[in-house]
């Protein structure tokens, strides 16, 4: 058992990465301890939809970790309570017109290959999978791999999972990194005292640039703001994940003006949640009622029985952008003893397994369950941060 200062295993964050890495980490037999400034999920993963998606991927590096991730899912499913919410109820992306149509099954036909299993449907059988759906639309593709699960609740129990191995210092911020005399890090210093472990992981999500910072070097994420929608409770009106062709080219975009594509789904709890909204605006969480104007009409052009309904809150959430779309997973060799698991933007609560079990492997020496080099965290640069 770690003593009250030291561990085999530091993790910064405590969300759903955070969570999964000490969670697979416990699993190889390390002690872990988990800091995190607030409570568990109260960052980005407190403020996500708990997608779990293949559909928004094309063939490359994140595909390949969302299908290793959507493997651990289902096996999370088994190991962890009901609770989690984890539903296979799996995706169902639109085109409204034969042009989008033919490049969304351009896109659906590259996935395939890849091995994801893409379904297309002609408009006039969309309705048997989502009978509320607006009629007229030209066609889409179901993804059957896509599921969701309750994210907060997810983190939460991954780390209840982790059993006695995983210690938590919760509300306690980190404040700097501590290095050896060799520049080797050694731990991290908080308000309530210095933490010790040989190995110091980054998982501090749109805070993951600011944490590289105060360890010496650059990461360059940056926060992407989102507003959800969520509605009464309401009876299954909308089965699956459902959203617009258009929103696989907000995900890849760059952009840090506002991008709205409309993304619908029902909830085994009753309400329907309502988005997406992409805009690079720092941490700023400012309600935007253009916004939220936005993705209600979206919304209701795809499913009309929306029009009545009374939306009861909505919340925004940072997602931790990095230029190229890839997240940086593993080790940092211009810091040796740190790693980094951050940067996932929205795809953060379906990738944690696979990257919790990158992390775990390469922090007790072997070799992780897939090719880590087009994550390394030093592609960005080799300098120190200023």
């Amino acid at each position: 058992m770690p003593t009250r200062h030291s561990s085999d295993l530091l993790v910064i964050g405590a969300g759903v990465i955070g969570a999964a890495c000490a969670y697979y980490a416990a699993r190889r037999g390390l002690n872990v301890t988990v800091v995190d400034r607030g409570p568990v999920a109260g960052g980005t993963t407190g403020a996500g939809e708990g997608n779990l998606l293949v559909s928004d991927k094309g063939p490359g590096p994140e595909l390949e970790l969302a299908q290793l991730s959507t493997s651990l899912w289902h096996e999370l499913s088994d190991a962890l309570p009901r609770e989690i919410e984890y539903e296979a109820k799996g995706g169902l992306v639109v085109a409204s017109g034969t042009e989008d149509l033919a490049a969304l099954r351009t896109f659906a036909a590259r996935q395939a290959a890849a091995g994801v299993t893409a379904e297309t449907v002609p408009g006039d059988r969309l309705g048997d999978l989502e009978p509320h759906l607006t009629p007229g639309l030209a066609g889409g593709v179901h993804y059957p791999q896509d599921a969701q699960v309750q994210p907060a609740l997810a983190a939460a129990h991954l780390l209840r999972a982790a059993g006695g191995r995983v210690r938590l210092r919760l509300g306690e911020p980190v404040t700097g990194i501590l290095t050896a005399t060799d520049g080797r890090v050694r731990g991290v210093r908080t308000p309530s005292g210095d933490l010790h472990a040989p190995c110091v992981v980054n998982a501090a999500g749109a805070w993951g640039g600011e944490l590289a910072r105060l360890a010496g070097v650059l990461l360059p994420v940056r926060p992407r703001r989102g507003f959800v929608l969520v509605t009464e409770p309401l009876p299954r009106v909308v089965r699956r994940k459902v959203y617009s062709a258009d929103y696989v080219a907000d995900v890849a975009s760059g952009s840090a003006a506002l991008q709205t594509s409309a993304v619908v789904e029902g909830t085994p709890a009753g309400p329907v949640l309502i988005g997406a909204s992409r805009e690079r605006v720092g941490f700023d969480r400012t309600l935007s009622v253009e916004v939220l104007r936005r993705l209600a009409a979206q919304a209701v052009r795809l499913f009309p029985v929306l029009a009545t309904v009374r939306a009861l809150r909505t919340y925004a959430g940072f997602r931790p952008y990095l230029p190229d779309h890839l997240p940086a997973i593993g080790h940092d060799p211009r810091r040796p003893g740190l790693l980094h698991a951050c940067g996932h933007e929205g795809a953060g609560i379906g990738l944690a397994p696979a990257t919790g079990q990158i992390i775990a492997a390469l922090a007790a020496g072997d070799e992780p369950p897939l090719d880590v080099r087009p994550f390394r965290p030093e592609r960005f640069g080799d300098g120190a941060a200023c």
